[in-house]
């Protein structure tokens, strides 16, 4: 059995190896608000338009159908993208679990770690993939009017 000494060395190893992780968590969850603040706002519009609490006058009857499927496509890609990197952040999860139960129990889970956390990078590309295309329909799907000056 190790001595107390090398327990605590290994422990405050662990730990050190687990804030790195951990603060990547910090900055999927603020990734994540922003995902679903933009999803809440797609929804709203779409209730808006669809239960008719926008006055028709200002749109063209024929695009109110495309803005719809717009919508949807925004609403698609921005659901993928808030699941993609919630399974990233869980992953993260297991990852710092795994660094502390290599060390409880004294076990070479650095391959498993090593993986875990390669698959959290590749769920997080992902999301952000999906984000920045939601992003992009966005910025397609956008009316100004033209105002003119006179």
């Amino acid at each position: 059995m190790a001595s107390t000494p090398e327990i605590l060395n290994a422990s405050a190893s662990a730990i050190q190896l687990a804030l790195a992780p951990a603060f990547l968590l910090t900055g999927i969850a603020g990734m994540l608000a922003v995902m679903t603040g933009r999803l809440a706002r797609i929804i709203d519009r779409g209730r808006a338009l669809a239960e008719g609490e926008i006055d028709f006058s200002l749109i063209k009857p024929d695009s109110i159908a495309g803005e719809l499927r717009a919508l949807d496509r925004r609403r698609h890609y921005s659901s993928v993208a808030i699941t993609a990197s919630t399974i990233s952040a869980l992953l993260l999860c297991v990852v710092i679990a795994m660094l502390f139960v290599g060390v409880m129990i004294d076990a070479p889970l650095g391959s498993v770690v090593g993986a875990l956390f390669a698959a959290a990078m590749l769920a997080l590309i992902a999301g952000l993939a999906f984000f920045l295309r939601e992003v992009h329909l966005a910025m397609q799907s956008i009316r100004i009017p033209d105002f003119k000056v006179e």
